[in-house]
């Protein structure tokens, strides 16, 4: 098996196991986001067909939350703001 395949079935694997972003993945093999992508619908698809169904059911979920998941992190970021004022004992003069 090609270096290529076996990298596309790993990181499918690693995708459905762990419900994973295709960010997350690239970031956890230490490869471009646009290579996990290539790697999982084009290259996955030709050698293992079923592996790319459940690998595919789980990028379209992920496309479907992803606004979720960037309120969260807005949510999240003005919470930190929050409480770093409070620390800093309110507004901060220029």
């Amino acid at each position: 098996m090609r270096y290529e395949t076996e990298r596309a079935v790993l990181l499918a694997r690693y995708i459905v196991e762990t419900g994973a972003t295709v960010r997350s993945a690239a970031v956890a093999f230490g490869i471009g986001k646009s290579t996990v992508h290539s790697d999982v619908t084009k290259k996955l698809r030709r050698y293992d067909a079923a592996l790319w169904a459940r690998c595919r059911e789980v990028l379209e979920r992920n496309r479907e939350e992803r606004h979720l998941r960037g309120g969260d992190a807005t949510r999240r970021k003005y919470a930190e703001l929050r409480e770093l004022k409070k620390l800093r004992g309110g507004r901060q003069q220029s």
